[in-house]
């Protein structure tokens, strides 16, 4: 035998446990199934041999034989970055506390890589699939419904699809509110060319509710929806003739952007000259190079309603879709005071 195949996986099987135990293969079955009828002196038998092996279930092949795993899929476009990191962790915590394996595909935006990422998950007899972002084709709602997988999807809608949604245009009106309350006359929102319907929902409610207040408002937009797109979008901003006092930024990672530029470029004092409201409060928001005033989006709040909802579509997959609107409160820092 080569150095190869002594090196290859082996993992120990129900046979080996039942041949140290003394007993049959079906009864290291039993002993492993929940509610299955075995003899006291069996189980204990089976048990202690499969704790000298370091024997363990192997779910998989149980998944396969019931044509179903354990497996959440959680579908997302760059995950890594920002709020939606934190909620990645908060999710994948949520499902293992559940007894569930989180499965995170990584994907673009586009029809094509949406499918591609759901036939995957379906494939491997996924329980169900969280979807973070993008904008899936009316295919991939039919295949889930036709397989009976159930969809949860965080910061967006889709219709007949359960979902849970942050409240950005009440938090967006909020925002305008408060920068005029205090009397900012300037006002400005950032958000992205690359922007989620989260995104894309915030920077119109600000808009149009600075505008019914009569103040001037301006808008910007970087490539994407993160640091250096908010250092993109700034420098629009501050070019031109009139410059704004106070900016709303569509998530966290833009308004750092921002804020570096105005201090660092242009040597602007924040909140004196320009003050500053972002939204998601990721742990940096609380840095003392930043002190970012923003509204706080709570990935366990998040997490725990989208499981309730999976829960809930699992014990009746013919209820009514489910819809869960968490509402973000302003966490006031130094780049901002409410007046």
């Amino acid at each position: 035998m080569s150095m190869k195949d002594d090196k290859r996986m082996r993992f120990v099987s129900a046979e080996q446990v039942a041949r140290l135990a003394g007993v049959s293969r079906s009864a290291v079955s039993r002993t492993f199934t929940p509610g299955a009828s075995v003899a006291p002196a069996t189980r204990e038998k089976v048990m202690n041999a499969a704790k000298q092996l370091g024997y363990h279930v192997n779910d998989l092949a149980r998944g396969v034989l019931a044509n179903q795993s354990r497996l959440v899929g959680i579908v997302a476009t760059k995950p890594e970055l920002g709020f939606r990191a934190h909620l990645t962790a908060a999710l994948a915590k949520a499902m293992i506390r559940r007894g569930s394996i989180p499965i995170l595909i990584n994907t673009g935006q586009t029809g094509d890589e949406m499918l591609a990422a759901q036939q995957m998950l379906i494939g491997h007899r996924a329980e169900a699939t969280i979807i973070l972002s993008g904008s899936p084709p009316a295919s991939f709602f039919e295949l889930a419904k036709q397989n009976g997988q159930p969809l949860v999807l965080i910061g967006r809608s889709e219709p007949g699809a359960d979902h849970v949604r942050v409240g950005n245009s009440e938090a967006s009106r909020n925002a305008a509110n408060a920068f005029f309350a205090a009397g900012r006359r300037r006002l400005a929102v950032v958000g992205s060319h690359s922007s989620t319907p989260s995104i894309s929902e915030r920077e119109s409610a600000f808009v149009a509710t600075a505008r019914a207040l009569g103040a001037d408002v301006m808008t910007a937009h970087g490539p994407d929806s993160d640091y250096d797109s908010g250092i993109a979008a700034a420098a629009k901003l501050f070019s031109s003739a009139q410059k704004p006092d106070a900016v709303f930024c569509a998530n966290d990672q833009i308004a750092f952007g921002v804020m570096d530029f105005v201090r660092n470029r242009l040597g602007l004092r924040i909140p004196e000259d320009v003050a500053v409201i972002g939204f998601d409060d990721v742990p940096e928001a609380a840095w003392l190079s930043y002190g970012l005033t923003t509204f706080r989006q709570d990935p366990e709040t998040m997490a725990t309603r989208a499981v309730d909802l999976l829960e809930r579509r699992l014990q009746n997959h013919d209820a009514p879709p489910g819809h869960e609107r968490v509402i973000p409160e302003l966490v006031v820092r130094g780049s901002f005071v409410p007046a």
